[in-house]
């Protein structure tokens, strides 16, 4: 009782400590949403003013003396992007301190420094904007799409980037069987991929076997569409003899080409590999990722100034969250929401001044922190019955106790919520929300006793085959926020209802392994990606088996069309046949409709089960770092925080 009490009045001071802060925040401060703006035509006919004089970074500057470089209005394209400032006109130079957990961190730098698509999506996900692209049309009968790139637009190495990039993309990678196995569901119509053909050095269409509306959207999330031909094609069968290359893979420790080709690929191990994005990578260490700015970079802002006003980028390796957290309080984080847990607000709300930072809150588009996924097609036969059966699921979810997890945990922060679409979704279905989700251990037991699961002398239940009923729960360890403490609370839950559980934290890169391998029985993982269901519906699908294994081999049947996995029931048919027809639906009100009934089945089979979502995310900012957005989405869909468009945000300098 006395604990409750405490929770109850921490969770209170955090809630109004919270309110305090952002209102404090807000006082004196002109904090808009970020957005760019087509061309520099564009921002004058939209705001009444006029883009400056091309400038560009005193670092640039002096090598352009030097010669080494041209000047900026050569390196800028006839219309760059102008990006509208949060704040105001930031300064050039200082490094950007940030902490990352190595390569499977990967996600973190990309988020930051990689989202550059054809066409991107504006800051709350409700828009597109044209990015790399200046113009783009549909064909009315939603098949076709003609892109047309921003003329002088330049890789980081000063070579052009036209539509001989694209093609080199398409052809020699999305086509080529030693580099795509599978075609990308994304980039599929009836499992077929599209034509891409070149109009002009600029110009270039996709084309599909029928109509899909949404591809473009689709886009600015997945991403795709180029690679510097001029680099790549040095290591490609298609353009180097095949003896010289594989001489070329051995000399670098590699048995196929294509493993040269993948590592020589990879913008964050590959300093050498030409990119289109803000920051490069100089130094790729053991203990340190190193990132300059992008000379070439194609934005600018209001005033003319290139874009990004940040020199250096910089991830120091730590072992763990806890040392990103006591890095954050010491003040060696500039501006970080990775691995920056809610958990930890009050430690961080008493070291602000100590640290030199302030704290600012996003909204956490995260349908579960953690979802348990019920592997459906695990190995065990005995298990995978049980499994499947939809009462043994929903005595699993109501045995658990989502608002102690809530208070204990979560501090009274969270939401107790099913494994269903986000609230701020325009797809959100409250039923789905609550489904299942009351606490009632009784009616749990009542449920496993009528599937004739009796318990033995130590009080855990038997399996049909006479086996103690014993299951366990694979996750990334150390990764997103206090899973193990939730997982700790479900096991004492289940086993209250007499299944025996046993836990098992693992590296991130190993748990993604084996759940591409079908070899876990309940895999847990966030439920992020369910906001924008039309860009990816991955969770829903079952195709997401990589982290979330509720149906790893109907998943891997779906996307090669029956050539590998396994062949689902009827119901999960379904789910591919409604998602297949969305992707066609050329109305919002079609879509929404067949969206609607594949939430319709998952609320009622419950195959993924949620325990607590929708906390806050805070952000760790350093008091001179500036133009950093408060109060947006923060979602994997919109690559957050790439919505908050890191390419300008600026270190004030006194």
């Amino acid at each position: 009782m006395k604990r409750r009490m405490l929770v109850i009045v921490i969770s209170i001071m955090l809630i109004l400590s919270m309110i305090l802060t952002v209102t404090n925040l807000a006082v004196g401060a002109v904090n808009k949403n970020p957005k760019q703006y087509n061309s520099p035509l564009d921002y004058r006919r939209t705001t009444g003013k006029k883009v400056g004089t091309f400038k560009e970074a005193p670092m640039l500057t002096e090598l352009v003396k030097q010669g080494k470089l041209p000047p900026v209005e050569k390196r800028l394209p006839k219309n760059p992007v102008v990006v509208e400032v949060v704040e105001e006109i930031g300064q050039y130079g200082g490094t950007w301190r940030r902490a990352w957990l190595g390569p499977s961190d990967a996600p973190g730098p990309n988020k930051i420094g990689a989202y550059v698509r054809l066409v991107r999506f504006a800051y709350d996900g409700k828009k597109l904007e044209n990015d790399l692209v200046d113009s783009w049309k549909m064909s009315e009968d939603g098949k076709t799409f003609t892109f047309h790139i921003r003329e002088g637009i330049k890789w980081s190495d000063g070579t052009l980037f036209t539509t001989d990039d694209v093609i080199f993309w398409y052809k020699d990678i999305l086509l080529n069987k030693d580099l795509t196995p599978t075609i990308p569901e994304w980039l599929t119509i009836d499992g077929k991929p599209p034509a891409v053909e070149k109009v002009d050095s600029y110009t270039f269409t996709v084309t599909f076997s029928k109509a899909y509306p949404i591809f473009v959207y689709r886009q600015a999330y997945y991403g795709g569409f180029y690679a510097p031909k001029h680099y790549l094609s040095q290591f490609h069968p298609n353009y180097v003899p095949a003896d010289k290359l594989k001489t070329m893979a051995k000399e670098a420790n590699f048995e196929f080409w294509y493993q040269l080709f993948s590592v020589k690929n990879n913008w964050q191990q590959n300093p050498d590999l030409p990119v289109l994005y803000p920051w490069r990578v100089t130094s790729f260490t053991p203990t340190r990722m190193t990132m300059e700015r992008n000379p070439y970079f194609y934005k600018i802002d209001p005033e003319g100034n290139q874009l990004p006003y940040i020199d250096r980028v910089v991830h120091d390796l730590v072992q763990n969250k806890d040392m990103v957290t006591m890095k954050a309080i010491a003040g060696e984080i500039d501006m970080q929401q990775r691995h920056i847990e809610w958990t930890n607000y009050t430690l961080f709300m008493e070291n602000q001044k100590k640290g030199d930072y302030r704290v600012i809150k996003w909204i956490d588009a995260n349908a579960g922190a953690p979802v348990l996924y019920i592997n459906q097609n695990v190995k065990d036969e005995v298990l995978r019955k049980l499994f499947r059966d939809r009462n043994f699921r929903i005595a699993l979810s109501i045995a658990i106790d989502r608002n102690s997890i809530n208070q204990l945990i979560f501090l009274g922060l969270g939401k107790p919520r099913q494994a269903a679409v986000v609230s701020m979704s325009p797809y959100f279905d409250p039923g789905w929300e609550k489904a299942y989700t009351e606490y009632r251990p009784e009616e749990a037991n009542r449920i496993l006793d009528k599937l004739g699961l009796k318990r033995g002398v130590d009080g855990i239940r038997l399996r049909p085959d006479g086996k103690p009923l014993e299951v366990t729960i694979e996750f990334a360890s150390g990764v997103f926020g206090p899973w193990e403490d939730v997982l700790n609370m479900v096991k004492n839950y289940w086993q209250a209802i007499g299944i025996k559980v046993g836990l098992k934290p693992q590296e991130r890169a190993l748990y993604n392994t084996r759940c591409n391998a079908n070899e876990v029985q309940i895999g847990v993982w966030d439920m992020r990606r369910v906001c924008l269901l039309l860009i990816n519906p991955d969770r829903l699908l079952g195709t997401a088996y990589g982290d979330s294994p509720w149906a790893p081999l109907w998943g891997r049947w779906y996307l090669t069309r029956g050539q590998a996995g396994e062949e689902p029931p009827a119901e999960v048919k379904k789910i591919f046949e409604l998602w297949d027809r969305a992707k066609s639906a050329m109305t919002e009100l079609e879509r929404t409709r067949l969206l609607k009934e594949i939430i319709n089945i998952h609320k009622k089979n419950i195959w993924m089960i949620g325990t607590v979502g929708e906390p806050p995310q805070l952000t760790i900012v350093k008091n001179n770092f500036r133009n950093v957005p408060e109060g947006l989405i923060w979602d994997d869909a919109l690559q957050s925080p790439a919505n908050g468009y890191p390419e300008q945000f600026f270190i004030k300098q006194e």
